[in-house]
């Protein structure tokens, strides 16, 4: 059958060809990372193969045995790889190579060129992102793919080919079989990638764990070896052990093949920060092979994110990101999970309701949360490099994970008024050992800054006692402390909220006294705010300013009001309540005030100096500043 040659030249999106420019400046840290790339990506190609062809063996168009072939052609310089996997409809190839379709991919170039001069950091970054194809560039001038999905007549196969310089072609052509090659013409410095030695060599260092075999032509030696070859069929050796990692016993794995497995299977360049590697036998026999990333991705935020471990049923894998096995606040782990009783069949609809998924999921969660914990323990510097990165997803977990709540709490990291800045946090077990002797509640204040959170006004009666308070300025926060009540017996009160309760710590009769003395001067201050406050009391919270604003106990705060607004959503108005320093000049100068627009502009004042002090938005900026401008006038009469 004839193929229509429909043969066109594209321009790659923008954003690709930014990356390009990137990579084929060598940012990768070293040249041979390209074979593991690609090779990784035709593993990718024929786990889904072999997957699809569960429900359906016509994909295999009679050949079941599955391999990646690597070859040289010393006098063409070009290196091929070459798998029989699934395969790509034209579609497919430009989706897939001529734009990376990712949301994360502004911030992602933005990063990079947030760190143009440090080329190690761009590598880190790149590797993050995932882009693994077009590492191909480090290497070659040229790059040429042809490929044709399973299931697609001959006719329908297709050539990409560019020189990364901004623009690709992309044409039909017949191709017999299945599956993908992929050949690089080298560039004229990199004759060491002809030979087949180093081949080889890299081959065993970065995929000698990938289960799929990966096949290069076995070597004659001497003259008539050499003859002898040239009159035979070619003969395809396998280089790679093939041995599925995850199988083996953990003290036969070397640190550096954990490291490598890793790689493989998160497309990530860095090192893991930690894996935990488990057999269960009985009732539901599984391997699981866990890990904990050394960096956050760029997509961890965004509600498309694809996430979970790989699924295999004895050894045949199954899907990528099974969610199922991980909860959400957990996205970022990475890893396999191999299970001996579940159907080869099994799809993701069937896993929503599948007692060993979740007997699976409940375990896998323990030992990730064990490994934090040890990590915690014995490793402190390490633990708060992972919390830098995943701390916000990990609070999401008192919420999502009832049965775990105290576990992950305990897990929690926060700054506090007795940090020497904000990136040096406390738990909640070590808040709980500097609680002053009579002190009954965990107190934190939220807000949407450091320095707000850290200069509020409402931790002033905390620093005269000596009392240690949290400073939580992630939006997450306020989800977390809705949900985080107590933490093993001690409720958590925000200081920011309801009537301040300090115990044993305050005089509750002096506080009584004071507010009746005052009562008069309460009274004209709510009448002159009218409707704009629920109501005006005694602070017990201020000792140096002269006012606050504080949410009635069961009010929405100021703080989430904010970032519910920040997020688009629509906050309930509720109305704050006005605390007055009765010790502070201001306040004293304004119970003698006789003038009433005097002492109305006073009390105006007063509110919205809160209302700044506390990070909020005043709805009338000009009147603050008239009032202000006219009193300050008034002092100089």
């Amino acid at each position: 059958m004839t193929v229509d040659a429909h043969k066109e030249t594209l321009e790659f999106q923008a954003e690709v060809s930014q990356v390009l420019n990137l990579v084929i400046r060598s940012l990768y840290s070293n040249k041979e990372i390209f074979l593991r790339e690609l090779i990784s990506n035709a593993s990718d190609a024929a786990e889904k193969l072999r997957f699809e062809a569960l429900t359906d063996d016509a994909f295999y168009e009679g050949d079941s045995n599955l391999r990646i072939r690597v070859s040289v052609d010393k006098e063409r310089r070009t290196v091929t790889i070459e798998d029989n996997g699934i395969g790509m409809s034209r579609q497919e190839v430009t989706e897939t190579i001529g734009t990376i379709a990712s949301s994360g991919t502004k911030k992602f170039l933005e990063a990079l060129g947030n760190k143009s001069d440090d080329s190690a950091s761009q590598s880190q970054l790149i590797g993050q992102f995932g882009v693994g194809f077009y590492s191909a560039f480090i290497v070659a001038d040229k790059v040429t793919l042809e490929t044709r999905r399973a299931g697609l007549g001959a006719e329908h196969g297709v050539r990409w080919e560019s020189t990364g310089e901004g623009a690709y072609s992309i044409e039909t052509i017949e191709k017999p079989t299945r599956g993908t090659s992929i050949t690089l013409h080298l560039n004229e410095e990199e004759d060491e990638f002809l030979e087949s030695y180093r081949l080889r060599s890299i081959i065993s260092k970065f995929s000698d764990h990938i289960s799929i075999p990966i096949e290069m032509l076995k070597e004659q030696y001497g003259a008539e070896e050499k003859e002898d070859e040239e009159k035979a069929e070619p003969e395809w050796e396998q280089v790679n052990k093939g041995t599925a990692l995850w199988m083996r016993n953990k003290s036969d794995i070397t640190a550096e093949e954990y490291n490598e497995f890793y790689k493989h299977i998160a497309h990530d360049f860095e090192d893991p920060l930690d894996q935990v590697h488990n057999r269960v036998e009985g009732t539901n026999e599984y391997t699981s092979l866990l890990y904990i990333p050394s960096r956050a991705p760029f997509d961890l935020w965004e509600r498309d994110q694809k996430h979970g471990v790989k699924l295999y049923v004895r050894r045949v894998f199954i899907m990528d990101e099974a969610e199922k096995l991980m909860p959400h606040y957990l996205r970022f782990v990475k890893g396999v999970v191999d299970s001996d009783d579940l159907p080869l069949n099994v799809s993701r609809e069937l896993l929503q309701h599948n007692k060993k998924i979740d007997t699976i999921r409940t375990a896998s969660t323990k030992r990730i949360l064990g490994l934090l914990e040890k990590m915690a323990k014995d490793e402190p510097e390490k633990y708060q490099k992972f919390w830098k990165e995943f701390g916000r997803v990990m609070k999401e977990g008192p919420a999502e994970d009832f049965a775990n709540k105290e576990r992950i709490a305990g897990l929690l990291r926060f700054a506090s008024t007795k940090s020497e800045g904000k990136d040096e946090t406390v738990s909640l077990d070590q808040y709980l050992e500097r609680m002053q002797e009579k002190q009954e509640k965990i107190y934190y204040i939220t807000a949407d800054s450091y320095a707000a959170a850290r200069h509020s006004p409402h931790l002033e009666v905390f620093k005269t006692k000596d009392v240690e308070v949290l400073l939580l300025t992630d939006r997450v926060d306020e989800w977390l402390v809705s949900h985080l009540t107590e933490y093993k017996g001690k409720p958590l009160q925000s200081v920011a909220k309801g009537q301040l309760d300090l115990g044993d710590m305050e005089d509750k009769e002096t506080l009584e006294k004071e507010a009746e003395e005052h009562k008069g001067l309460l009274e004209r201050v709510k009448t002159a705010l009218g409707d704009d406050v629920k109501d005006v009391r005694v602070s017990s919270r201020l000792t140096e300013s002269p006012a606050c604003l504080v949410a009635d106990e069961h009010d929405m705060g100021a703080n989430l009001q904010r970032v519910l607004k920040q997020l688009g959503q629509d906050a309930p108005q509720t109305k704050p309540i006005l605390e007055l320093n009765l010790k502070h000049p201001l306040v004293e100068k304004m119970d003698q005030e006789p003038d009433e627009d005097r002492f109305a502009d006073l009390s105006r004042v007063l509110l919205d100096q809160a209302t700044l002090a506390e990070g909020g938005q005043l709805e009338d900026p000009a009147s603050f500043v008239h009032r202000l401008n006219k009193l300050m006038l008034s002092l100089s009469a």
